[in-house]
């Protein structure tokens, strides 16, 4: 057995030690790893299959304790070692930050120019002289030498000479040129105003930390909630806005600490009536306990227990957090610079065995992700089982974001292939068959049904009848969205908003597609947006429809939590969709209609009624998805530079991928093909 230490302060004193059972699967061409020869063990940094993280600390430990990782056969140490989380960092120009006091201070802010080369995969900072003109500006005065400057005249012109352009500062010699190039990107940083610091505030104190560092934050921290459930908990999806808003502001490591934390938690053998969950699942939420340590008198640890869904509401497992923990990675990549995490061999795994869950062979004919209800953000039976478009918006954001991220060699030529082409034809399938404007529900009003061939309009004998009567009057003439779900014989009018709203950031949906959603949002503010933005699906289910579909929820009664309920955390998505569109105005007018009630309503998870006016009636208080969202929004629109990292543009060359020519049936007919024009536009 092979023991490594590391030390690291924390105010718990703990030490860490963490067991691990170790498996590659064969399909990534990867075989077994023996232990036996001591030098290999820093290289076992793939897939672990089950894993048990505790942080064991005696209590008489009065200064230091050390983390201790110990390897066994086919296993790996893992060890998050103590971290600056909190520190400043270097900033884009025209940002702001919010230290851990809220103190307004002042930083040289040093724009950093923006490219997809790797071939520094280090964090900015890493780069910065440690004798350059920030941390002498931070510090505090220039002991600058008066400046002797001599005119010479001449006949044709006058003739500015610096007898000395060279300052003594603290003891070395600054050249004033790099210090007037450096003066010009100098940017006075505007005061956060009272409810940023309130945000921020609660925002930190929602921080959870194992082993003395942090992972991750609680769905919501309110202390007069004495029956918390599961929101005491750090799930992955609520989790992302809170990450944009740390990473935004210069703390990288409680984001790293989170990918990697949860990352060892993947694939863990907890089962729901003895049926073990695929290989690469990721899981909703998990929450650090601290026990009593076994034979040990005073001694306690401290363990990441994980949720895959075997405790959530109809026990059914996330399929979105895999999806949104790829999405994190890559703009974690994106905004520190630091690509040396994504290319570790064990996140490259980790990002495989998802997406191997994903793209498995089965039985459905779609390009799209087969789903049941209540698997992603509405975790309870909303009807939207099937195909719902959040999943699908998600899943294609992913696959993007993996094909950027995923090393290309022998183990990884098919894996690349395949996430090509199902990009290819999923855009197609949600671009041609979810879509809806004034022309296409006209179209879908004249179809014939109980058509039998290859060359069928209704392909999924959509029934004309199926058109509601609120859609009919609600339309507007310019601008449509995305439908909320297909399948055989059904489709699913309501508009959902964060599926909308990611088929925007990611380019599944069409330039044009993707500007009529925006149009519509405008056209139809009154009801997506009103009191509170947004809402999470227009409009409700009501009366027998309510009944039938979500089973009496009492919870989701109509206007109400996930059935037409206002979610502030939509926010920062809705904010990065205008961003992208260049609308930046529809974003700043919704972040100021929250500015105004957020605070003063205690940071709520939802809101009530048609107009969101009431705070919800079961709405958890300083939720931190709510707090998190409102900073996001903030800082991105501050800082638009930074927003462009985290969305895709159209990507033209998966237009020219049709998957029916790479049949070996040599199918010459392809529904594709009509479509093309449309996709160009």
């Amino acid at each position: 057995m092979n023991t490594s230490s590391c030390i690291g302060i924390s105010t718990m004193k703990p030490c860490c030690r963490i067991w691990i059972g170790y498996r590659i699967s064969s399909i990534f061409g990867g075989s077994h790893v023996k232990s036996s020869n001591s030098g290999k063990n820093n290289l076992l940094k793939s897939h672990s299959k089950s894993v048990r993280h505790c942080c064991y600390s005696n209590v008489k430990c009065q200064e230091k304790g050390y983390c201790k990782s110990e390897a066994g056969t086919g296993q790996r140490a893992f060890c998050v070692s103590d971290s600056s989380w909190g520190q400043s960092a270097v900033l884009a120009k025209n940002s702001f930050r919010i230290d851990k006091g809220s103190r307004k201070r002042g930083v040289l802010v040093i724009p950093r120019v923006g490219s997809d080369i790797r071939d520094h995969s280090t964090l900015i900072e890493s780069h910065v002289n440690e004798k350059g003109f920030e941390k002498i500006y931070i510090q505090g005065g220039l002991n600058v030498k008066p400046l002797v400057i001599e005119k010479i005249e001449t006949s044709n012109e006058n003739v500015v000479k610096e007898e000395d352009n060279r300052v003594e500062v603290n003891g070395a010699t600054v050249d004033l040129g790099i210090l007037k190039d450096l003066n010009e990107n100098v940017v006075v940083e505007r005061e956060a105003s009272e409810i940023e610091k309130e945000a921020w505030k609660l925002l930190r104190d929602s921080v959870v930390s194992y082993c003395g560092n942090p992972v991750g934050t609680v769905a919501a921290n309110d202390p007069a909630d004495k029956q918390p459930l599961n929101y005491d908990q750090v799930f992955i999806r609520d989790f992302v806005p809170s990450a944009l808003a740390f990473l935004l502001n210069g703390e990288h490591d409680i984001v790293k600490n989170f990918l990697l934390h949860t990352l060892q938690l993947q694939s863990w053998e907890k089962t729901v009536d003895c049926y073990s969950p695929g290989q690469g699942l990721m899981p909703a939420s998990f929450k650090v306990r601290t026990v009593p340590l076994d034979g040990s008198d005073g001694a306690f640890e401290e363990i990441l227990d994980p949720d895959f869904g075997e405790s959530a509401i109809g026990r059914v497992a996330p399929v979105d957090s895999g999806l949104w923990w790829i999405i994190l990675l890559r703009a974690y990549g994106k905004i520190t610079g630091d690509y040396a995490l994504q290319e570790r061999v064990d996140v490259q795994t980790g990002i495989r065995l998802i997406l191997n869950l994903c793209l498995a062979d089965g039985f459905d004919m779609f390009p799209s992700l087969l789903v049941t209800d209540g698997s992603c953000m509405i975790d309870r039976r909303m009807g939207i089982h099937g195909h719902p478009l959040e999943i699908q918006a998600l899943f294609y954001a992913a696959l993007r974001c993996s094909r950027e991220m995923l090393i290309v060699n022998d183990g990884t030529k098919d894996l690349v292939a395949a996430i090509n082409n199902r990009l290819s034809a999923l855009s197609f399938h949600v671009r041609e068959y979810y879509w809806v404007d004034m022309k296409k529900i006209n179209e879908i009003y004249r179809y014939k049904t109980e058509e039998y061939s290859v060359d069928a309009i209704n392909k999924f004998n959509i029934y004309p009848d199926q058109i509601p009567s609120w859609l009919v009057d609600w339309i507007p003439e310019e601008g449509g969205y995305l439908i909320g779900n297909l399948e055989p014989g059904h489709m699913d009018f309501r508009f959902f908003t964060l599926g909308n709203l990611w088929a925007i950031v990611s380019s599944l949906g069409t330039p044009k597609q993707n500007e009529g959603i925006l149009n519509l949002i405008e056209a139809k503010w009154d009801d997506l947006v009103a009191h509170m933005p947004l809402k999470i699906c227009y409009p409700a289910l009501e009366y027998e429809e309510w009944r039938i579909i979500t089973g009496s929820d009492p919870k989701n009664t109509p206007w109400s939590y996930h059935n037409g309920g206002s979610w502030p955390t939509l926010l920062w998505q809705f904010t990065l969709a205008c961003i992208k569109m260049g609308r930046p105005e529809l974003a700043q007018k919704a972040v100021a209609l929250a500015e105004q009630r957020l605070s003063v309503d205690k940071w709520p998870e939802y809101y009530d009624t048609r107009s969101g006016r009431f705070i919800g009636k079961q709405s958890r208080l300083n939720q931190t998805w709510t707090i998190a969202g409102f900073l996001a929004s903030k800082m991105l629109l501050e800082n638009p530079e930074k927003a462009s990292l985290l969305f895709w543009e159209e990507d033209y060359e998966l237009l020219e991928i049709c998957v029916c020519a790479l049949s070996k049936t040599g199918r010459k007919k392809c529904s594709r093909s009509a479509a093309r024009s449309q996709n160009h536009v």
